[in-house]
């Protein structure tokens, strides 16, 4: 199927691993120049062939704005990808004001300063679309990420607003993943490690509980988002917009 992505300049945040270096193959694939940020990169983001690396700080109030300008005049496509996540076991009370500003600040203030900086460039551009990587946990609130929870929260009610703000030049969407196959959930430091250290259970087994509290019985693979993203952004979706795409192999039973 052709998505008539070829010749469009993409930009992607949190690109160098997981979900974010899976979206920038995808639309690498499809004939997309990415300028693709992340932190310090990686090898496997520099071998995709189509993609620019960016290294950039996009915590900072400035980041955003330095990744955006180096996609030049003109963008076509913004993927809201980096974001991150610490398993809070202590309790809110516990929660200090820097851990907030941590979790609010790479979850939801990148993603609106990218937005803020890429919106000009996109206007008038044919085929204009954002796509922002939020999470389950944006209407799935767990106080054990809670923080990562309410700033996913705010996240995708911006998207929700922008989307009748900018139609109908650009359109805007969510996608709303449940567990990922990637650091955030497997890594040294990811939640299942964490989790596993705090009960004394092997981590293997707190995957394996959360896999089995999805029908599919398994988490999401990274290729399976970008494949989504990848669709919206492209002119088959050409009539989404404001709208959410869970993909979490039914985690959620709520209609």
């Amino acid at each position: 199927m052709d998505l008539g992505l070829a010749g469009r300049t993409a930009v992607v945040t949190g690109a160098s691993k997981g979900i974010g270096l899976a979206i920038t193959r995808a639309l690498a694939a499809e004939g997309v120049t990415v300028v693709a940020g992340a932190l310090h990169g990686s090898e496997e983001l520099s071998a995709v062939a189509g993609a620019r690396p960016v290294a950039v700080d996009l915590t900072t109030p400035t980041g955003p704005a330095e990744l955006v300008a180096a996609a030049g005049d003109a963008v076509d496509i913004l993927v809201n990808n980096v974001g991150a996540v610490r398993a809070r076991l202590d309790g809110f009370v516990a929660l200090s004001d820097e851990e907030w500003e941590w979790s609010l600040t790479i979850n939801f203030l990148a993603a609106v300063r990218t937005m803020r900086a890429a919106i000009p460039r996109m206007t008038g551009r044919p085929g204009a679309n954002i796509v922002t990587v939020s999470s389950v946990n944006a209407f799935l609130p767990d106080p054990g990420v809670l923080d990562y929870s309410a700033a996913k929260g705010a996240l995708s009610n911006v998207c929700k607003s922008l989307s009748k703000e900018l139609g109908p030049g650009i359109r805007v969407n969510t996608v709303s993943p449940g567990p990922v196959r990637t650091d955030l959930w497997l890594g040294s430091s990811g939640v299942a490690a964490t989790v596993g250290g705090a009960s004394g259970s092997d981590p293997a087994d707190v995957v394996r509980r959360q896999e089995a509290a999805a029908p599919s019985g398994r988490f999401t693979r990274p290729e399976e988002v970008a494949d989504l993203v990848v669709y919206l952004a492209s002119d088959r979706a050409a009539n989404i917009t404001g709208s959410d795409v869970t993909i979490d192999g039914g985690l959620i039973t709520t209609l």
